[in-house]
Formats: C-alpha cells, structure tokens, sequence
C-alpha cells in the first residue's frame, strides 16, 4: 500500500538538536511520507542561517522562512532586514517567519516586539511574501499589527494555540492556521474544539520540530521530529472526521497554494 504524503509546515532543522542525526532523521521523514518541510530560519544567528542553506543545497523537498523570532526582538536591525530581503531575491525563502509576538515570555520587551513585527510585516508586504506568524497571549496585538500594516500577504499562525475569534479573524485576512502536536495532549480539549471549526482549507499541520513532541511519543522522546507529524494529522482527521488521505492531500493543496511550492513525488 503506497504511504500517504504529507507536510510539515513548520520545522526547526537548522538548529543544534539534530546536528548529530540531521540526515537520518530527514530520511525517517521521508520515509514516513514527509513530502516537504518548511524550515525557519533564525536571521540573528549565522549558524542556524548557514545550516539552512546547506539543507537547501542537499534537499529539494525543504523550502525555508527567514525572520528575527519575538523572542530576540531586541536584536533585530536594518542588518537583519537587508538579509531577509536579499534571501527573498535569491528565491531561498518562500516566506518571512518565524515572526510575531510572545507576550508569555517576553524575552524582548513588548515595544521591541512590536517594533521588530511592524517592520517585517512591512517588509514582507514590499517582498509580497506570506509570513510564519508566532502568537502567544498576543491575540488582539497581533491583529493591531496587522492592520496597521494593511498587510494582506496572508500567511501561517504557526502552533496556533489562541482562541477562535482570533482564527476566524485571521483567516478572514487570509491565513492558515496550523496546529502542532498540542493537539493531541489529553488537556488541549479546547483547542480540539477549535480545530473542528476551522475549515479544511484553511488548515495545516506542523511538528515545530524539536518541541511539542506529540502523543504517543511525548513521554517516550523527547526531541520531536517531521515524521511525527503523522500523530498530530491523525488526530485532525478524526476531529475533523475526514479519512487520513484526504486530510493529507488538502494539507498539500494548501501549503502549495499558499507557498506556490510545488510538492513533487519524490
């Protein structure tokens, strides 16, 4: 029986977690049926920028983002903005992301994030580039953002863990929403009502790859990886009662409409 393909429209393969294993764990992948991973890539840090472009030389089936993530904020520059803009040029990014805000944490003060936000929507508009949004307890900001940018690039809210409102507004200016292995925790009831709200094709799925392991591996591994992405869409299907096969393949469509990346049968 020929294995289902799919995506992983969120992965940080770049980073030092799978500097040891990076290659089996993208073989275990594709093997799994991962067709194509987005990788972020972390615009503050050569070496995370470095690996990406080695996975891009090495891999047809990864396609990556370029962007300063909420959390380093405080770093972001025109430096930083001239070299996502010049990733965008050379056609090694299909997107500006990880971006956002993380009122949780905050790592970088508020102002920063918003600031460092702004600016990369602002620049994505210019690139016309989708952009990877990170949200957390940042919902109406984020929205601010948004509309004060007259941004309508559309994109991602990646690990999407706000309320429904919030979604539905979003897809209303033209986002997708992706879940992560959250959505399989036995506490995340909540966000499972929601994910049974959001249509089909509004919808993706990610691993945020080496966090959020999703059960049944939570408790067992604790690095999560692409070809865990299968749990996560499984659980989707069955709240969405949808076969596995067809979820998948609306997963493709809607990663390739709004990244026109072509997802090829390797």
């Amino acid at each position: 029986m020929p294995i289902i393909k799919i995506i992983d429209s969120h992965a940080h393969l770049n980073t030092k977690d799978f500097d040891e294993d990076r290659d089996q764990v993208l073989e275990q992948a594709f093997d799994s049926g991962i067709k194509t991973i987005l990788c972020p890539t972390e615009v503050t840090d050569e070496q995370n920028i470095q690996t990406t472009f080695q996975l891009l030389e090495r891999y047809d089936q990864i396609c990556a983002a370029g962007g300063v993530h909420p959390h380093h904020a405080r770093l972001y520059n025109d430096q930083h903005e001239h070299l996502i803009k010049d990733m965008a040029e050379r056609g090694q990014i299909v997107a500006v992301g990880e971006i956002g805000l993380d009122f949780h944490y905050n790592h970088s003060t508020p102002s920063k994030q918003k600031l460092a936000f702004q600016k990369q929507l602002s620049l994505a508009q210019k690139l016309e580039l989708p952009v990877i949004i990170h949200s957390r307890s940042a919902a109406s900001d984020v929205l601010a953002c948004i509309k004060k940018q007259n941004f309508n690039q559309g994109g991602i809210l990646h690990c999407f863990t706000e309320n429904f409102e919030f979604a539905r507004t979003m897809i209303e200016t033209g986002f997708y929403i992706s879940f992560s292995g959250i959505l399989t925790y036995p506490r995340a009831h909540d966000l499972r009502e929601i994910a049974k709200k959001i249509p089909s094709e509004k919808l993706l799925v990610e691993t945020d790859a080496p966090f959020l392991t999703p059960v049944p591996f939570r408790n067992k591994i604790k690095r999560n990886e692409p070809a865990f992405v299968v749990e996560t869409a499984q659980v989707l299907a069955e709240l969405k009662k949808m076969s596995y096969k067809s979820l998948a393949e609306q997963m493709c469509q809607n990663f390739s409409s709004l990244f026109k990346f072509e997802i090829s049968n390797f």
